[in-house]
């Protein structure tokens, strides 16, 4: 997915995490990838409906704020995650 790609669901915008702006409060939409991806994203706590803040980007890397834990991933896995 490029960049500037977003899609139009239920008159919301939907965006890869990856794209999202620093210290926003987001819903997760959507869980993408692998079976097994998908599975590792749920564990950590992306799960579709579930709030998350986005801490800081570092570089290709991500700080998010799931629950009471701070979790880093990778700006490939960000992008799986839509919100």
């Amino acid at each position: 997915m490029s960049k500037q790609e977003k899609t139009r669901k239920d008159d919301v915008i939907v965006i890869p995490l990856s794209l999202a702006e620093t210290g926003e409060e987001l819903t997760v939409r959507k869980v993408g990838g692998s079976p097994e991806v998908k599975k590792h994203l749920e564990d950590l706590g992306f799960t579709a409906g579930s709030s998350v803040l986005l801490v800081q980007k570092l570089g290709e890397n991500v700080i998010v704020k799931v629950k009471e834990s701070r979790i880093a991933i990778n700006d490939e896995m960000a992008r799986k995650i839509m919100v």
